[in-house]
């Protein structure tokens, strides 16, 4: 077999392996008690993205407000990806400031901003953290590489480290992040939930 894609596969089980660490299920732990204590204090998660993050971002929230598991009330998060606000911004104000113009529109003291990125150094998502601790919201990173500029600045971190290339560090945050909406689930709602099937 291909030498290269043999590396490949490694790199995968490699960067899902990451997860059993005490550092990461200690994040994962930590993040879904805080979201948890979000959504009971009847506040909103917003999150945002670059790339193959804002996809992450987009498929975090709709985990959310739809269902994941199992049918339970929806819950609120939004994903920073309309294309209107994020041109608009992008195009009067500079690509730096289309997710902290959104968290001063849509942040109120209590929410939870939650950025994803695979260097840290994106400097619209800086911007955003700043805003976000401006306005009173609290901050969740998911990083990787050395954890870049974002290093310590948000409440919770998680750096993915140890690969070069964005996919690796984006396949273990999604990974993550499913098994923190199963954690929040759990947190919030019954186990004797009723299943999909028997769902209205």
């Amino acid at each position: 077999m291909d030498k290269e894609l043999l590396q490949s596969l490694d790199d995968a089980v490699r960067a899902i392996e990451m997860l059993r660490s005490p550092t990461s299920i200690g994040f994962i732990t930590s993040a879904a008690e805080r979201i948890a204590e979000t959504f009971r204090d009847k506040k909103k998660l917003i999150i945002a993205g670059n790339g193959g993050s804002l996809c992450d971002a987009m498929h975090f929230a709709e985990e959310l407000t739809g269902q994941f598991r199992r049918y339970r009330p929806a819950l609120p998060a939004i994903a920073l990806a309309d294309p209107g606000h994020l041109t608009c911004v992008s195009n009067d104000m500079g690509f730096e400031s289309v997710f902290a113009r959104g968290v001063e529109a849509l942040g109120q003291e209590g929410d939870l901003f939650i950025a994803l990125t695979t260097s840290g150094n994106s400097s619209n998502l800086v911007t955003a953290v700043e805003m976000a601790h401006t306005r009173g919201l609290n901050t969740i990173a998911f990083l990787g590489k050395t954890g870049g500029k974002l290093k310590g600045l948000c409440d919770l971190e998680w750096i993915v480290s140890g690969f070069t290339y964005s996919d690796r560090v984006q396949e273990a945050h999604m990974a993550a992040i499913h098994i923190i909406i199963e954690q929040v689930e759990k947190l919030l709602f019954s186990t004797h939930a009723p299943s999909l099937a028997t769902a209205p």
